[in-house]
């Protein structure tokens, strides 16, 4: 069932010319259909914040339940934002306390960039755990993406994550290591998703600490794990909700760093993402941002629309039936009792009966 564009967010505009259906509020007003209440804590970075948008909403908007979606973006403190940034938060995004008034049915915390060694000393670590140490007790289930999974194991289990020796970013196959799981059910048992990251966190260090694995990778590790109770926290390590083109961006993004001198190494190929065509023409351009940059002439533009016909997105459906898993089950569990997690007759502790 559609979005409900409930506010003037230019995310809506920009997914109705896309082709998603998005319900204008008033319309939705007139139908007798359950609304479910969805909270996207958004830290990323300025360069990022209405993509990930975007890509989330997609993914909500692509549930087949029998629902109204009102997605609720909101943020913390402790980000650093450039006034366009900001004024788009202002502008759009809703206060913590008035999400807490009105209440959740779920919640989804995006990753976030760092700019210290230990997470807790990041500005946002204190705000980022006060939503969580809330939401817990307040709303059905938690999906954390990526920095968030790191932040929030760290300070419910105490398991810090380790720095990769190398960036790892691409796109890598992975295979359930549940079949079970109602997360997991009717997906394909092998499937990929994009990784990016500095960091990890290793699934002995994750089963040390009971939570459940359920999707793996040999190359990438676990992308997908839940709680111990098995439901109300759902870890991503990957970023299944990136489209198609968000590595090339990133990867385009690095190569101009390079270039302006910010980083001193240039950037490799992110893992099984670019086929041999492209990276011909890639290697290319290196060369020539190579030989501009010592000798101070122009850079040309980036090959990117090259490049565009050459990517293939081998997760997106994947994506879209685990998110329809994860939000068909809260329906479920919301629908027997609005006031989760203090609902009658289900376990707190064990709320799929696993």
């Amino acid at each position: 069932m559609p979005l409900v564009a409930h506010i003037d967010l230019p995310t809506f505009q920009r997914l109705h010319e896309e082709g998603e259906e998005i319900l204008a509020s008033d319309r939705a007003s007139q139908q007798d259909i359950r609304e479910m209440h969805i909270g996207l804590l958004n830290i990323m970075p300025d360069a990022a914040l209405e993509a990930t948008e975007r890509q989330f909403f997609r993914l909500v908007g692509a549930c087949n339940q029998i629902v109204q979606f009102h997605v609720h973006p909101f943020t913390v403190a402790g980000l650093k934002r450039s006034p366009e940034a900001q004024a788009h938060i202002d502008k759009y995004y809703e206060s913590f306390e008035q999400i807490k008034r009105d209440g959740l049915d779920a919640l989804i915390i995006s990753g976030a960039n760092v700019t210290h060694p230990s997470l807790p000393e990041e500005d946002f670590w204190e705000p980022l755990m006060d939503v969580f140490s809330w939401a817990k007790e307040n709303v059905t289930s938690i999906l954390c993406s990526c920095l968030a999974t790191h932040a929030v194991i760290q300070y419910s289990y105490g398991i810090k994550r380790a720095r990769l020796p190398a960036k790892r970013w691409g796109v890598f196959s992975h295979k359930l290591t549940n079949r079970n799981h109602p997360l997991v059910a009717e997906i394909n048992t092998r499937f990929d998703v994009p990784h990016s990251r500095f960091n990890e966190i290793f699934q002995s260090d994750m089963e040390r600490c009971g939570l459940k694995i359920l999707a793996a990778s040999q190359e990438a590790g676990v992308h997908l794990a839940v709680s111990p109770d098995g439901f109300r926290i759902v870890f991503f390590q990957g970023h299944p909700e990136y489209d198609d083109i968000s590595l090339l961006k990133e990867y385009k993004r690095e190569v101009l760093r390079f270039y302006h001198r910010e980083i001193a190494d240039y950037p490799p190929f992110p893992e099984h993402y670019f086929n041999e065509t492209v990276q011909q023409l890639l290697f290319a351009y290196e060369q020539h941002v190579r030989s501009v940059r010592q000798s101070g002439k122009a850079l040309d533009s980036f090959p990117e629309a090259l490049v565009l016909e050459h990517i293939d997105n081998t997760w997106k459906d994947t994506a879209k039936a685990v998110f329809n898993n994860w939000l068909g089950k809260i329906y479920q569990l919301t629908n027997q009792d609005r006031r989760l997690p203090f609902m009658d007759g289900v376990d707190p502790n064990n709320p799929l009966g696993l």
